[in-house]
């Protein structure tokens, strides 16, 4: 997890792999720096919608899951205030759905995030962008 960026403490690794919903839904965090994240997750036939493709909400919090584990990995607190998404393409199951979230702009009190989606194969899935509100203090580790 380190290629050149600066390591993460533990305690702040384990706190952001210790997130409650994701860990349900079976997310993995496969990569994380500062201001940077990478998750995935397979595709189950639980995760579709009625059209038998996977359920837009399912994709919309794998985007959200790598977005909220990017804008906490300097360990200041961060709360999202606003997210979109477009969607670009379909996912079934079997898949394995890889969101990547990357800093775009980060200030005293907000941080801006683009978030992309995709599946196994490299193809773009979706796109998102989030915006979060920073706390004034940081994380006690």
């Amino acid at each position: 997890m380190s290629d050149g960026h600066v390591t993460l403490s533990g305690e702040l690794k384990e706190w952001l792999l210790n997130d409650p919903f994701p860990r349900l839904l079976g997310v993995e965090i496969v990569e994380l720096e500062p201001g940077y994240s990478r998750v995935r997750l397979k595709v189950t036939e639980q995760m579709t919608n009625i059209h038998g493709i996977t359920h837009g909400g399912v994709i919309f919090t794998v985007a959200d899951v790598a977005f909220g584990i990017a804008s906490n990995s300097r360990g200041v607190p961060a709360v999202g205030i606003n997210m979109n998404i477009s969607y670009l393409k379909k996912s079934v199951p079997g898949d394995e759905l890889v969101a990547t979230a990357r800093e775009e702009n980060l200030t005293r009190h907000t941080g801006l995030y683009r978030i992309t989606v995709e599946n196994q194969r490299g193809e773009l899935l979706a796109v998102a962008s989030g915006l979060v509100y920073r706390q004034n203090q940081q994380k006690e580790t």
